[in-house]
């Protein structure tokens, strides 16, 4: 219950969901006769679309998060590199084969690392949530797509249970145990790398952060844009919100987390 509600109540926060919220209390006013109190919910809800949909704006929000660990030279070798899920979509017709999200560049590098010879052993930690039935793991579509790039099965460990990135961490330390691992790379998204590292270093793991997927450019490069691109960059755009939300999900994953003492 507790991962429904997590998925559930975030939404209300996330400024799609809250804006729609307060376009319906603009509508409950309507209706009592009270346009003019209505006019602040309304400009509330057009405000936070239009700045939260900017590129402006969501670049820096995103910055402020995949800039905390930046890669720093060569990644060292490890005993083993520990994919975090949430980065596939299991072959459901139509689809003819397992696909990969946005998050996708996590299997990639994490094959690429294997292959430059980083580390002996891949642990693919993500299970799927039942409420599609016929979904495989995450864990198995990786392993899908990692075979394929290389990475031989007898290389992989999965942990084809967790729901979460808590979960993650913890299925994690039990195979490292049983496996007698101590030194791990750790590959996600950039954005996803502060709230997991706070997790696993809970748990009692130091892993050698290999973040991948990054959205946002630096502030040199972001200021070599064109005017074109400028003007554009101000106006709210869906893929700008969408990146928006995921950095928002990510702060709130950190403050849910750490008031149940899990980072």
């Amino acid at each position: 219950m507790f991962l429904f509600f997590s998925k559930l109540l975030p939404i209300f926060l996330y400024p799609l969901g809250l804006s729609c919220v307060l376009l319906i209390v603009a509508m409950i006013l309507i209706l009592r006769k009270r346009s003019r109190l209505a006019l602040l919910p309304m400009i509330t809800a057009l405000a936070i679309l239009s700045v939260s949909g900017s590129a402006r704006f969501s670049d820096a929000f995103v910055r402020s998060l995949e800039f905390q660990i930046l890669p720093q030279g060569d990644v060292p070798k490890a005993e083993a590199i520990v994919v975090l899920g949430g980065a596939t979509e299991s072959a459901l017709s139509p689809r003819p084969w397992v696909e990969v999200r946005e998050e996708g560049d996590r299997v990639l590098y994490a094959a690429k690392l294997y292959r430059d010879g980083k580390a002996p052993k891949v642990i693919l930690s993500g299970g799927r949530v039942d409420w599609r039935p016929g979904s495989t793991a995450e864990s198995e579509d990786m392993a899908v797509l990692m075979e394929t790039m290389g990475v031989p099965r007898s290389a992989m460990l999965q942990d084809a249970a967790s729901l979460n990135t808590r979960e993650n961490g913890v299925n994690v330390k039990q195979i490292m145990e049983a496996q007698g691992i101590r030194q791990i790379l750790l590959v996600t998204s950039a954005m996803h790398m502060p709230r997991s590292l706070l997790i696993f270093r809970k748990l009692g793991i130091d892993p050698i952060p290999a973040p991948t997927d990054y959205t946002a450019l630096t502030l040199d490069q972001a200021s070599k844009t064109s005017t074109e691109a400028a003007i554009l960059d101000t106006l709210p755009d869906a893929d700008q919100l969408r990146r928006t939300t995921r950095a928002l999900k990510e702060y709130i994953g950190i403050f849910v987390y750490q008031l149940r003492d899990w980072a």
